[in-house]
């Protein structure tokens, strides 16, 4: 599935999202036009980044359901070392490739498969972020969180993005995944969890 959001930026064109920092900050890249894909709004993205700004560079990331790439180029455009970007829209991995090679970006891999399939298959990755980002009103996050957990694919200290519609109920989380910061942008809910090393 692709990722979709609510709403663009009052100033951005109709299918671009613009980088916001980092060394590609103010780039503007084109994303195709499918049905439910929503990038994640500017103001979410800056907020999410500020929460990670600590942790972002050099960290190895996953982008589920990555759509657009809104979440894993702002990653890599902030330093981390590597981002796994995975979507089952054919037409818009091909867009994600088109765009890391726009930016020269060879740490950014694009997979086009179902999230759920694809965790399975590569039960063996860890990350020190994870951004989990499915379409709404579809009931896809909560697989997706059991396979991470399950498979121990979020590193200790490591943080797991969580984005659903505001009127969506929450899916159950792991108990040790502890939620660090939760904020709402019109239909929007996030949250941001950590999971603790343990002492």
């Amino acid at each position: 599935m692709s990722k979709a959001k609510t709403r663009r930026s009052a100033n951005a064109p109709s299918n671009q999202l613009r980088i916001i920092g980092g060394q590609w900050r103010g780039r503007k890249l084109s994303f195709p036009s499918v049905d439910g894909l929503r990038p994640t709004t500017d103001r979410v993205r800056e907020t999410v980044f500020n929460w990670l700004s600590a942790d972002i560079h050099g960290a190895q990331c996953l982008d589920l359901f990555a759509g657009s790439g809104a979440l894993g180029l702002e990653a890599l455009s902030r330093g981390a070392s590597l981002v796994d970007l995975v979507d089952n829209a054919q037409s818009a991995t091909r867009q994600l490739r088109d765009n890391l090679q726009l930016l020269d970006a060879n740490h950014g891999h694009v997979s086009q498969a179902n999230a759920a399939d694809w965790l399975q298959q590569n039960a063996g990755n860890r990350y020190d972020v994870i951004f989990l980002d499915p379409p709404f009103r579809q009931d896809l996050a909560q697989r997706c969180i059991q396979l991470i957990d399950q498979q121990a694919m979020l590193k200790p200290d490591g943080w797991l993005y969580l984005e659903m519609g505001k009127d969506e109920a929450l899916p159950e989380l792991p108990p040790q995944w502890l939620l660090h910061r939760e904020k709402t942008a019109g239909q929007v809910c996030y949250r941001l969890y950590k999971l603790p090393r343990q002492v």
